[in-house]
């Protein structure tokens, strides 16, 4: 099986930096190299340049197109820096593609807030075998005030938690399954020589996937709704302000190998830490296990990789199942297109989106698409584990908790990986951490 390597640069690259982020795609015209003709033209899509996407994409409008001579789909491809530009320009002058490929979340709101995005909520209910064939838990990045004005495709990537199986045979160690276990083992470890946790802290957002599974276990979804919503004063919640003091706890106790904030996850430094035998866990996404597989020298092959769930706080509030990281990619229709324009892209949401044939494609690169039902397919693949573990974990969330620095706007998302990287590095308090992110709700 060929394994997608994507990293989480390629999946969020444009987070924060266009009101509604996407993939990545090719500078390209309306036809020529990078567009596929789509003869009548009856809807436009703009998608992403790059394997295997590209590929997937561009194979499921041209079934649907051979099929819908009277419903044909425009398929244009653009890279990322092309995209940035393009898409905020276009948007803003009502010249969007019919389907908008985006993140939801915080760019999703401020579309819909701004009426630039068909609410596909009514169109859902009246079409359920549409939505109720895709993961619940991805609906709710693709939700603003209880409206849906987005459609989930594309596959799923949760928060894990990764462990060396060696390395704990080597301390005679389980995995811990409660916060106290797993500061107990950062003693453990540290008395090996062996780091605990694998950190890449120079790129902040690594550090924020543990805020975001410690907010939900303590306080449940509600705490980073609060400030999703602007609540006043959400970032001191108890429950928020107590996920701050045990992060630093966490540090202080030294859970994180030596140096952490000068180690890149781009470069995959922390993945190394971990396949290496360096450090004995690692927070990280699901995109890693590819990366891990092709670079380190059959550590994942030989059975070395092992993984488990976030451990749960004594007195916690969050459901046990909950998770984070990144429910799915999202499809909304500009509210500019014309009327066949929109019942066009409405009709290749019902009968072309993660066809049977998409979906194999998807699970051939080594990715989980956000399809109920494919458990035979995983089963068959040569990561069956692994994959099963990610669509398990994905289907039967009460809650995926979309990224932080996706949910939020660009502004408050840029001061919340800034006011992270200070909370890691203990230059700042919880409490000051909390006042600086309050400042920050509803900007």
């Amino acid at each position: 099986m060929e394994h997608n390597t994507t990293s989480r640069r390629s999946f969020l690259t444009l987070a924060g930096l266009a009101p509604l982020a996407v993939w990545g795609l090719s500078a390209c015209g309306t036809s020529g190299p990078g567009s596929t003709d789509g003869g009548a033209g009856s809807a436009s899509m703009w998608s992403l340049t790059g394997a295997p996407g590209e590929t997937i994409r561009k194979s499921s409008i041209d079934a649907y197109n051979k099929v819908n001579a009277d419903n044909q789909i425009k398929l244009t491809f653009f890279q990322n820096d092309a995209f940035k530009t393009k898409i905020k320009t276009a948007i803003g002058a009502g010249e969007a593609p019919t389907m908008i490929y985006g993140w939801g979340g915080g760019g999703l709101k401020t579309y819909a807030e701004a009426n630039q995005v068909v609410d596909l909520t009514d169109w859902l209910a009246e079409n359920p075998k549409v939505k109720d064939r895709l993961f619940p838990s991805a609906f709710g990045a693709a939700t603003v005030d209880g409206k849906i004005y987005a459609l989930p495709n594309e596959t799923v990537a949760p928060i894990i938690f990764f462990y060396n199986k060696e390395l704990f045979t080597k301390a005679g160690a389980q995995p811990p399954k409660t916060w106290d276990e797993l500061m107990a083992l950062t003693k453990t470890f540290n008395d090996l020589g062996i780091a605990p946790i694998s950190l890449g802290g120079q790129s902040r957002w690594t550090s924020m996937m543990w805020l975001e599974f410690m907010f939900d276990r303590l306080g449940g979804p509600e705490v980073f709704n609060d400030v999703f919503a602007a609540k006043e004063n959400a970032w001191s919640n108890p429950a928020a302000l107590e996920a701050l003091t045990k992060i630093q706890d966490l540090v202080s106790a030294n859970g994180f190998i030596k140096g952490f904030s000068s180690i890149t996850a781009d470069s995959n430094a922390d993945q190394a830490l971990l396949y290496t035998g360096k450090a004995a866990m690692m927070l990280h996404g699901a995109w890693t296990y590819g990366g891990m597989k092709s670079d380190g020298a059959n550590f994942v092959q030989d059975g070395k990789l092992g993984w488990f769930d976030f451990p749960t706080f004594d007195g916690g509030k969050g459901d046990p199942k909950n998770t984070v990281g990144n429910p799915g990619q999202y499809m909304s229709i500009s509210a500019k297109a014309t009327e066949e324009e929109q019942a066009s892209a409405k009709k290749y949401f019902a009968e072309g989106m993660l066809s049977d044939t998409e979906v194999t494609a998807w699970i051939e690169s080594g990715a989980v698409p956000i399809v109920s039902g494919i458990e035979d397919q995983l089963a068959a693949t040569d990561d069956k584990d692994f994959l099963g573990y990610v669509y398990t974990t994905a289907k039967n969330a009460p809650n995926f908790q979309q990224s932080w620095d996706q949910a939020l706007s660009p502004t408050a998302a840029e001061a919340l990986l800034n006011n992270i990287d200070q909370l890691f590095t203990k230059s700042i308090t919880p409490e000051q951490f909390a006042k600086n992110m309050n400042a920050t709700l509803g900007k």
